[in-house]
């Protein structure tokens, strides 16, 4: 991991950073006087019953906290943080009030604009209106098909201050894909975008839309979010449509009424990816979503008032969701809709310069596509406010540390981060008290109980195993939609290790106090009875010039054994020979070990992903063992299956 850090933090900086100043605050609240991070997360974790209140307190939190700060359960997922508490999720983001900036949005196409934080407010007051005359109550769902513009975060702001439950797809899902999901939490509004455009083409959703209207049996009304001239012939839909306008009306007087509700009320629904059968439905609480958010943004990130934060993402990964409660920290949030590959590579990095972004969120797959391209943004752009760049979606490997330091901006957090849909929030990820270690996320996050466990359930130490929580935290789900007896939820965290959150990572602590995370439980490969995390091969596959991405998983043998198949997708104009085979091995071999060469190596013309952009190697693995793939809907490429 090398012998010095890629990045620490200037003592102003971190004198300056939420995280420090809290820690500084904490004594004269009552709490205990710390002196780094690594005594502040042990404290957050002995005492979560006057950690997460602290954080509620810091940051103000607009409601009532009640008296009773943690109630525990039967068992860990019946815990409940805050059991008194009345507050509001959309008033919290809600109250920062002015002209600055708000939200700033752009497309691929170039169409955009801006909200200030005033006008945010009358427009969530206008839906919030609307969707009362059409009769959405408190607890009802609300849905949507909607692009990552203004419109989506109006109407999810509306649906919360009235207490129904928000859930969204991005609109290039399927319709079964989205019915998939939607049929089974039955709503009773949805919003629906036109059309929209992705890699310079661009995609109707008219045929979709009407597939899905149909196989909605509990629509009450369907809204036309009229992007591209299509709302006309989006309102042939069975039963009709509203536009967006015709549906806000006219002005509404005063800002929204925000109703008073309880620390655990639904906030929305998210959705696993589906690759292993039916997406599972999260069901996520208003209160621990806020303050875990707070936690995660603001004083792990860094994100304060004023700032600037653009996190790549769509509506239906649950970054846009963490992406939105950077309203609740006063933060300007910047949307984008399209490829971020289109015009060029440097799209968003341009965008970024010009806007002053001080977050700039991505993925390693990005990252990649710059570095592969040729791409030295810090040639081209001084991207003089930013502080931190986002990682998430998978690992993040050595050679990304390398090519950020070396070609987008040397004084730079990276900030990796890694949690899952399920909790929507991250169990290790960054600090801004602590240096950045090449190839290794910083550390747990506040509040997070976070082991590495070896086959029987042991913490370990210098050896990868099995990443777990052993105490509760405020986003754990509420619960799944449809789980009678909660048998999906138990079996799905609570099978493995008993009282434990067992959540189906492959991590490795470091010396540092830092973790790895060497891919998903379930894509780990086992030659001769070894565990090999499959992000152990791509940190020496994926830096070769000649390789564009690669995808292993591990084969039966017919002698009960397993062997490894490593497929990869080469750069364009570039053919697989029996020397570029030979630097393959040998780069795997000299970097991981001869454990880790693969017995097969795989040309393909393309590798497939889920929609939020993660490979899908148990896809493929179905596929070489003859198995029909699950669910493909959850695919944005399923052909490459073929």
């Amino acid at each position: 991991m090398g012998d010095a850090p890629m990045w620490r933090p200037a003592p102003a900086r971190r004198e300056a950073s939420a995280m420090w100043r809290f820690m500084q605050a904490l004594p004269a609240a009552g709490g205990p006087r710390l002196e780094d991070f690594r005594a502040l997360h042990a404290w957050s974790v002995a005492d979560m019953a006057a950690f997460w209140p602290a954080v509620w307190d810091f940051y103000e939190v607009s409601g009532e906290k009640g008296e009773t700060p943690f109630t525990p359960g039967p068992a860990m997922r019946k815990a409940r943080f805050l059991p008194d508490a009345q507050l509001n999720y959309a008033a919290n983001l809600l109250r920062h009030e002015g002209n600055q900036p708000a939200l700033i949005w752009r497309t691929e196409d170039g169409r955009g604009g801006r909200l200030s934080r005033d006008e945010l407010i009358a427009q969530v007051a206008r839906c919030q209106r609307a969707m009362r005359a059409a009769g959405v109550r408190r607890g009802e769902r609300v849905a949507g098909i909607v692009s990552n513009g203004p419109e989506a975060v109006i109407a999810f702001l509306a649906a919360a201050s009235i207490g129904a439950i928000w859930s969204s797809a991005s609109p290039d899902f399927g319709p079964r894909g989205i019915l998939d999901r939607f049929a089974q939490i039955e709503p009773v509004l949805l919003f629906v975008c036109d059309a929209y455009v992705y890699g310079g083409k661009t995609f109707r959703l008219d045929d979709k839309a009407r597939q899905v209207v149909a196989g909605l049996p509990t629509l009450r009304e369907v809204v036309v979010i009229d992007q591209m001239g299509g709302g006309a012939a989006l309102a042939e839909m069975p039963g009709g449509a509203t536009t967006w306008d015709g549906f806000l009306g006219g002005r509404a007087d005063g800002g929204p009424d925000f109703a008073p509700l309880p620390f655990d009320h639904p906030l929305y629904i998210l959705f696993s990816s589906g690759t292993t059968g039916k997406p599972k439905c999260f069901v996520h609480r208003a209160g621990g979503i806020l303050l875990k958010h707070l936690c995660e943004l603001g004083l792990h990130g860094d994100i304060q008032a004023g700032d600037r934060v653009f996190y790549f993402t769509t509506t239906g990964w649950m970054m846009w969701n963490w992406l939105i409660s950077g309203l609740a920290l006063g933060a300007t949030l910047l949307l984008y809709d399209g490829s971020p590959l289109a015009p060029d590579e440097e799209v968003l990095l341009a965008w970024a310069e010009e806007e002053g972004v001080t977050h700039f969120g991505c993925s390693p797959r990005y990252l990649d596509a710059l570095r592969k391209a040729g791409r030295r943004p810090a040639e081209r752009f001084a991207l003089a406010r930013l502080r931190t760049i986002f990682s998430a979606g998978s690992p993040l490997l050595g050679n990304h540390y390398d090519y950020v330091y070396g070609s987008v901006k040397r004084d730079v957090q990276l900030a990796s981060i890694t949690g899952g849909t399920d909790l929507c929030g991250c169990f290790v990820g960054c600090n801004p008290l602590e240096p950045v270690w090449r190839g290794e996320i910083q550390g747990p996050m506040l509040g997070m109980a976070v082991e590495v466990f070896d086959e029987a359930g042991r913490p370990l130490r210098g050896a990868a195993g099995e990443l777990g929580c052993t105490r509760p935290f405020p986003t754990m789900p509420l619960m799944f939609w449809n789980d009678p007896g909660e048998a999906r939820y138990r079996a799905a965290y609570f099978g493995r290790f008993g009282d434990v959150w067992h959540h189906g990572d492959v991590a490795e602590w470091t010396a540092h106090g830092g973790i790895i995370v060497h891919g998903r439980s379930d894509a780990t490969l086992n030659p001769g009875g070894v565990r090999i995390g499959t992000a152990e091969l791509y940190a020496q596959v994926e830096p070769l010039e000649e390789i564009a991405e690669a995808l292993a998983i591990g084969q039966k043998t017919p002698d009960g054994d397993e062997r490894i198949v490593l497929f990869v997708r080469l750069q364009e104009g570039v053919e697989m020979e029996p020397a570029l085979e030979d630097r393959i091995r040998r780069a795997i071999r000299e970097g991981a070990s001869p454990r880790h060469v693969p017995a097969v190596i795989v040309a393909v013309a393309d590798i497939p992903r889920t929609r939020s952009g993660k490979i899908s190697e148990i896809a493929v693995r179905d596929v070489v063992h003859g198995r029909e793939p699950k669910n493909i809907e959850a695919l944005a490429n399923p052909e490459a299956l073929d």
